[in-house]
């Protein structure tokens, strides 16, 4: 029993390293997320089809979303190691490497969106069981996506600051300018949505005017932090006096980094195919599927900020060339990221019947998340490991496996299940939705297996 506690349970000094990187971070994500419910609540209050137009363009630009933290994740693995490795120039042409797939991959989505967005909406709009306007769904939705694009390079760029920032052990400003963004995204949420204070009742064009608002004060302020204090911050000495990366370090992001990126896309690309198949029994279970994504995220903050730690923590690691303590950091990390998503998964499961009530819907779309909400619970400590064990593999430059062990799977193996579910059979969406996510399973034994095989530990800035 010793020997177990000592493989899987750090001492003292660990967990406060563990603290120090994951409690900002986690803070951060718990306080965005939950004024992301406010938000959802509010619109909620409008009506079913409001929410419903907001969650698909919300759906849509979750691809955009998780694109520029796949294209950022590539130099941001050498950011970790360069910084453990003490290499100020590397994170320089790292954090470069970072504006420039922010720029590319902003204007590619809104090249995209922009002739394309209604075909895009109209994949989920289906007639359910209780009459739902279809066409003011729609319309809602073109509404709020006209907006949202004005925000999207925002966030790109703030995405590049405060990445850069974590990986050099900065935590704590990232938290503080996140929560500065989502409090004025909540204020101006209602003043904008009800008309509050003598402002116009702009409804979903309010929510994603406030969304917009926050992103551009949110960069402001990294920039404005980042650039001020050059002393903490080395890399950015220099930073954008081109843009210019030495070419076998470029080739090296580029092998590492195009693999992410693709599989970010593929597997938000993927996630959003599987809500398309649920919402071919009703615009009933978008709106649903809103509702319990939006909570969910909420409790999934606990294996989220785990994520980034071993990015953080076991990246500086690989970097300073400590492979052993960075195996036994890993393994550590795992273990309390499956224990803490467990007992948020506990409290999950019996507030999953109490939550949905806040929003002013249909009895049967509540009902619909409720199981939604219930099934993620039970879940929770599998997300957790699967979550940690993506990250591993990625911190140490196995891309190419992360790539198998993440999006190729979603596209193999669960978006075919959801297709064939819900075109070919007259289950309900509940059963449909269980078996999909029952399919995490089968990755808990891959990641198992890939974790004692090692393959995952590289120094990828030796000699550079």
């Amino acid at each position: 029993m010793r020997n177990f506690l000592s493989k899987f349970i750090g001492d003292r000094n660990f967990y406060r390293r563990v603290m120090v990187v994951t409690l900002p971070i986690m803070l951060q994500n718990v306080i965005t997320n939950f004024v992301s419910l406010l938000d959802n609540i509010m619109v909620g209050q409008i009506g079913t089809e409001q929410m419903t137009g907001v969650s698909i363009v919300n759906q849509l630009l979750f691809v955009f979303n998780l694109c520029i933290f796949g294209g950022v994740a590539g130099p941001g693995i050498f950011s970790a190691q360069f910084f453990g490795k003490g290499d100020t120039d590397g994170v320089r042409h790292s954090f470069r490497a970072k504006i420039i797939v922010g720029i590319v991959v902003s204007v590619a989505f809104i090249g995209a969106l922009i002739p394309w967005h209604d075909q895009l909406i109209s994949l989920f709009i289906h007639e359910g069981q209780e009459n739902l306007d279809m066409t003011a769904t729609l319309n809602y939705g073109k509404q709020y996506m006209w907006i949202m694009l004005v925000g999207l390079p925002a966030f790109a760029i703030s995405n590049c600051y405060a990445s850069s920032l974590r990986e050099c052990g900065e935590t704590v400003v990232p938290m503080k300018v996140g929560v500065l963004a989502v409090v004025v995204n909540c204020v101006l949420n209602y003043i904008l949505i009800f008309g509050m204070l003598g402002a116009p009742v702009l409804g979903v064009q309010g929510a994603a005017i406030a969304t917009v608002v926050s992103r551009y004060v949110e960069v402001g302020a990294l920039i404005w932090w980042t650039h001020r204090n050059k002393a903490k911050n080395p890399f950015i000495v220099g930073a954008y006096k081109t843009l210019r990366i030495p070419k076998a370090l470029a080739l090296d992001i580029l092998r590492k980094g195009a693999p992410l990126l693709i599989n970010e896309a593929l597997w938000s690309a993927g996630m959003t195919m599987l809500n398309q198949s649920y919402s071919t029994r009703g615009l009933e279970v978008v709106s649903a599927v809103n509702i319990s994504s939006t909570v969910s995220n909420l409790f999934f903050c606990a294996f989220f900020a785990f994520g980034n730690a071993v990015s953080i923590m076991v990246g500086q690691l690989l970097g300073a060339g400590q492979t052993e303590r960075a195996r036994d950091e890993d393994r550590k990390l795992i273990t309390c990221s499956v224990i803490t998503s467990s007992i948020f998964g506990i409290v999950l499961f019996f507030t999953a019947h109490l939550i949905p009530q806040m929003y002013n819907t249909t009895d049967m779309v509540k009902d619909i998340a409720a199981n939604f909400l219930m099934i993620n619970a039970i879940f929770m400590p599998v997300n957790g490991f699967v979550h940690t064990v993506y990250f591993t593999l990625r911190c140490g430059g196995k891309t190419i496996i992360t790539f198998l062990f993440d999006s190729a799977f979603t596209w193999s193996i669960c978006v075919p299940l959801a297709f064939v579910l819900s075109r070919f059979t007259a289950l309900g969406v509940i059963p449909i939705f269980l078996s999909v996510y029952s399919c995490d399973l089968i990755k808990v034994v891959v990641g198992s297996i890939l974790l004692k095989k090692g393959s995952w530990i590289n120094n990828l800035v030796a000699g550079k």
